[in-house]
């Protein structure tokens, strides 16, 4: 009788054992995955930059506090910074506004114009500029002027250009949750178009406005693929991490740099992530979308100020494209393939790697981070507070500085980790840690969204965590789990700040390639190679839609069923 009884007793104890167990591991090993690939390596960066000779001090600090390059660097990034910001969230509202604010044709060209930038590697856009404005430029070769566009100019345009996107979005997310109610109360009490633009429109998107600008001065900030190719003698910090660690290979004062970058970006992404929390606050339940009627004099001006806007980014994105076929430029004009051919700096190998990486940072990131969330929500918030917290700083760390953080650590025979140095996987690794925040913070919306009684209904008929997670929950947030996964695949075809320093002369990746072509003067085949990535990350993000408009019409059978 007593064994009848005990056998029962252990049957209930064991889903419980094997549930907690299945907890530790899907939070610790996504966690020592954090502390090895992120937190220690940051650690390593702060210990460089305080070491001198054999001890540790501040000697390193003083030095480079005291050269007028570094305070050249640091004013121009700043300078640079502001400039951008300002600029990207003028051009970012406009568009946003006549996205979600006016109504006109078209819009759908706009926003598929609006993402071109993302597709490649930053360092296009400097190229791009160079085929119209250089020295033997289309646009100064037809008004017969030399252009001096290297320099703050040209690294002005080309950051708005990378920036420009991001502010959009977060502008345009913004600008769609106004309620149409407050409009349709400001209408009866008279208030006229220009009033409620003002007092309504500006005051609701605050909080929008100032998260896209924080964002578009860590991005411009950070930068370093454009300021390599056209920033000319404008030094900003990200080249001079650069120049230390690649040209003089003093790693100590790279370390210091990267300690003062990372200062302006942290303080930006804390600012940056407070507004973002002011907008959530700030929103209602059970808004109504705000449909816009058709004015002539506004909808007319907003749609021709947006196209222009995208003429220009199309005229710098379509120029590449159209010289990496152009036989010799600017002296022989007719097409050619030739510039395809390429055999220099690796040939294609390096984009097949990168291809193959990014496939992998992307499958091991998406698991990762759903794991992550899956454990998180079955631990007491006491101890899912600070692992959170740990998950989202690595978007406040420069793709510089986290690289840098790498090859610091990751170079050196007194850590086992030193066989990772040299590898394809390594890549991928700093590729995943770089954008681990946007995919963890992703993937933590999907699981809010899960109605609990799903998952409550599953462990009342006896279902454990890894058959919810199976059979409910990874259904439930497949959506959000697919586009992670294509996040991080096109961002890590086309980052370069991260990777810079872990190639080597046998293993590179496409968007270092680019680079090194440029640097050699093969720009039209440092063109033809861009053009390849971003026939890549076009066809990833065609396969993203088409995969997500399946699974949307699948839903949508079941449902009728």
């Amino acid at each position: 009788m007593s064994l009848q009884e005990g056998t029962p007793a252990r049957s209930r104890r064991a889903p419980f054992d094997a549930d907690r167990l299945l907890t530790l591991a899907c939070v610790g090993l996504p966690l020592l995955g954090l502390v090895l690939f992120f937190a220690y390596p940051m650690l390593i960066v702060f210990l460089r930059s305080i070491t001198v000779g054999d001890s540790y001090g501040l000697g390193n600090y003083v030095e480079v506090l005291g050269s007028s390059g570094f305070w050249r660097a640091t004013r121009h990034s700043l300078v640079m910074g502001g400039a951008t910001t300002l600029l990207s969230v003028l051009l970012g509202f406009i568009i946003a506004q006549g996205l979600y604010r006016c109504a006109f044709p078209g819009k759908w060209l706009i926003r598929g114009i609006i993402v071109l930038p993302l597709l490649a590697p930053s360092l296009v856009q400097a190229l791009g500029l160079i085929f119209l404005l250089g020295r033997n430029g289309v646009i100064s070769r037809a008004i017969g002027v030399e252009i001096d566009i290297y320099g703050f100019w040209g690294l002005l345009i080309a950051n708005t250009l990378y920036a420009l996107p991001q502010a959009v979005m977060i502008i345009g997310a913004a600008l769609v949750l106004l309620d149409a109610r407050t409009y349709e109360a400001a209408d009866v009490m008279g208030a006229s178009p220009w009033r409620q633009f003002r007092d309504l429109t500006i005051p609701s998107a605050r909080f929008g406005i100032l998260n896209a600008g924080f964002v578009c001065f860590t991005i411009t900030i950070t930068d370093f693929g454009n300021a390599a190719v056209i920033g000319g003698d404008y030094s900003v910090l990200a080249t001079e991490i650069y120049s230390q660690v690649v040209g003089q290979r003093n790693f100590n004062m790279g370390a210091v740099v990267g300690i003062m970058l990372l200062l302006p970006t942290v303080l930006s992404y804390a600012i940056e992530r407070q507004a973002m929390k002011r907008q959530q606050a700030n929103q209602m339940t059970g808004q109504v979308p705000y449909r816009p009627d058709f004015a002539p004099l506004r909808d007319l001006g907003m749609a021709a100020l947006s196209l222009l806007i995208c003429a220009c980014i199309v005229a710098v994105i379509g120029i590449v494209v159209y010289a990496s076929f152009v036989t010799l430029w600017p002296y022989n004009m007719s097409l050619s393939p030739k510039h395809y051919d390429i055999t220099l700096a690796g040939g294609y190998s390096s984009l097949w790697m990168t291809i193959v990486i990014s496939l992998a940072a992307a499958a091991g990131g998406t698991i990762g981070v759903f794991l992550l969330g899956l454990g998180l929500r079955r631990l007491p918030q006491a101890l899912a507070q600070p692992i959170q917290a740990l998950a989202a700083m690595p978007a406040a760390v420069p793709g510089m500085v986290l690289g840098l953080a790498y090859i610091l650590t990751f170079n050196s025979t007194a850590t086992p980790l030193y066989l990772l140095y040299g590898t394809a996987a390594l890549i991928g690794i700093v590729n995943f840690y770089h954008y681990h925040t946007q995919a963890f913070l992703t993937v933590m919306t999907g699981f809010r969204q899960l109605p609990p009684a799903l998952e409550e209904a599953a462990g009342s008929l006896g279902a454990g965590l890894g058959r919810t997670a199976r059979d409910i929950v990874a259904p439930f947030i497949a959506p959000m789990l697919v586009s992670v996964f294509f996040f991080l695949f096109m961002r890590s075809m086309v980052t370069l700040s991260a990777v810079v320093f872990l190639t080597t002369p046998e293993l590179s990746v496409a968007a270092v390639t680019i680079m090194r072509l440029d640097d050699a003067g093969l720009t039209s085949q440092a063109a033809a190679f861009s053009t390849c990535v971003m026939a890549v990350v076009c066809l990833a993000i065609l396969s993203m839609k088409a995969i997500l408009a399946l699974m949307q019409r699948g839903n949508r059978s079941k449902g009728m069923a």
